[in-house]
């Protein structure tokens, strides 16, 4: 018998269900850098070999592109997790001085927030006064009431940039791969079956872990991917080597 069927069996049993933990900024980074590693260099491959420069030019800019994609994508996203770490710890600092020099204040408005959500006034003062003995119970407490946050969990730079190098890195490896073994057009082609397995797989990845249903977030990753691409390739071809 499954936990939901037990719950429904027994009101007394809650079913016991787990969140991923998505508040430090690592998850959001791999789904975005491996998007954008595949997005980016599959269009950059297949643009510079449409203009038929030989297989050491292509490899070495998908290389750059790998290199140079992943070093800007790990250096923003630490960038941006930092401001905003500061941004909450700023916050936090804040609200750590107004505990610290008008808890009576801090109490009645904590009191205020539980009878906004149901609870009796008296019973909601006893709840806070409870909370505010506790300084760091207190502070925890104010945050996430007041700002959404939390305390101990305000996201890590550093693993939000080591995520976004190491799924960039991987996404722009993936159509890369056929032209350390090969060129032409049988590593082209072999770049754009590569580059759409992978983005059936990310799409479905997606899917698996939002609300979106599995084909229609596929379609959508295989749009982005596969029609800059294309295009990328019609221009370099267009274009050539020649130019200039």
């Amino acid at each position: 018998m499954t936990a939901s069927v037990r719950a429904m069996a027994d009101p007394s049993i809650v079913p016991v269900h787990h969140h991923r933990d998505l508040r430090g900024g690592a998850a959001r980074a791999a789904v975005f850098g491996i998007q954008d590693g595949l997005v980016t260099n599959v269009g950059l491959i297949l643009g510079v070999a449409g203009a038929d420069p030989g297989r050491g030019f292509v490899r070495l800019a998908g290389l750059a592109g790998l290199i140079a994609g992943a070093v800007s994508m790990a250096a923003g996203e630490f960038n941006s997790m930092q401001v905003q770490r500061e941004l909450m710890e700023r916050e936090l600092d804040l609200e750590r001085q107004a505990l610290d020099t008008m808890p009576h204040v801090e109490t009645v408005e904590l009191a205020q927030i539980y009878q906004s959500k149901g609870m009796e006034a008296a019973q909601a003062r006893e709840m806070a006064e409870q909370m505010m003995r506790d300084p760091e119970r207190a502070l925890e407490v104010h945050a996430l009431e007041e700002l959404g946050i939390s305390p101990n969990a305000l996201g890590s730079p550093l693993a939000a940039s080591s995520s976004s190098f190491v799924a960039f890195s991987v996404g722009a490896l993936v159509p890369l791969l056929p032209w350390f073994v090969g060129g032409g057009a049988a590593a082209i082609a072999c770049s754009l079956v590569l580059a759409t397995i992978a983005a059936v797989a990310v799409g479905y990845a997606i899917a698996r872990t939002t609300t979106r249903r599995a084909p229609i977030a596929i379609v959508r990753q295989l749009g982005y991917t596969l029609i800059p691409a294309v295009l990328t390739f019609l221009i370099g071809k267009a274009v050539g080597v020649n130019v200039g």
